[in-house]
């Protein structure tokens, strides 16, 4: 079968040569909009995939368990209580992806950045797993209590890849992008540093709560089993605008702040 071998280094007629040169691009474009290879194609199936819809659980006896999709909300804070601010109404923890990255593979980046959003719609971005860590093995459906550890999966990237919220001791060559503490990000790796444990908000009945069980939708701090430091967003930081709003980091702090 002939082959169509013009190219820019043929000497032939202008006119001729910008004939065979159109056509060959218009072979390529629909070779790779056969193959789904078009960037608008993988635009829309990244974003097919992080903002699909998706269901909560319902909680029938008032606590959290071992397998409850749930989505991790920083409550807006009273006005004035901290400066300089910008950041209002309730965030929601979420998986940010590099948008170039994320449009020329199918699979996500790993490690994947985590941002806050202005939004507490659950959708497949911001809607985490609650799993066990492992050492424990706690079953599906068993109540999460106070200082027991438990992982947080999200499923991302077209596969369903479960990939866990994470971190570490900050560096001088790892650490937040804006805030320069430690940031938290999402991995495909099964390690120690996935843990979390929840304690209770008021720090003076912190221990006595130790062993009771998590009820759901109460406010409640999260903090890192392995370097005991608090998850926490940044409203003083944001790091860019895109049509979906403003998102600012995740990062953390020490518990006892």
């Amino acid at each position: 079968m002939a082959q169509n071998v013009y190219g820019p280094g043929v000497r032939m007629g202008n006119w001729n040569e910008d004939v065979y040169l159109e056509e060959e691009r218009m072979r390529h474009f629909l070779e790779k909009r056969e193959k789904g290879e078009l960037l608008i194609q993988r635009n829309r199936r990244v974003k097919k995939n992080i903002l699909r819809p998706m269901q909560l659980s319902v909680s029938e006896d008032g606590y959290v368990h071992y397998g409850d999709k749930v989505i991790i909300v920083n409550p807006d804070q009273v006005l004035g209580e901290e400066a300089g601010k910008f950041m209002r109404g309730d965030l929601s923890l979420c998986m940010s992806p590099d948008e170039v990255k994320a449009q020329l593979s199918d699979d996500l980046e790993i490690p994947c950045g985590v941002s806050a959003v202005q939004t507490i719609a659950p959708m497949g971005r911001n809607t985490f797993t609650i799993l066990s860590d492992g050492a424990n093995s706690c079953e599906m459906g068993q109540v999460v209590v106070y200082g027991q550890n438990f992982c947080l999966g999200i499923a991302a990237g077209l596969e369903g890849k479960m990939l866990y919220l994470t971190s570490d001791h900050r560096t001088l060559l790892k650490s937040s992008l804006k805030s320069g503490l430690q940031e938290v990000t999402l991995t495909d790796e099964v390690t120690h540093l996935n843990c979390w444990q929840a304690a209770f908000l008021d720090p003076q009945l912190r221990l006595e709560y130790e062993g009771f069980p998590v009820r759901a939708n109460e406010k409640i701090v999260i903090y890192h089993r392995h370097t005991n430091r608090a998850l926490a967003v940044h409203r003083n930081l944001f790091l860019r605008y895109t049509g979906r709003g403003r998102r600012v980091p995740y990062w953390l702090r020490d518990i006892h702040n």
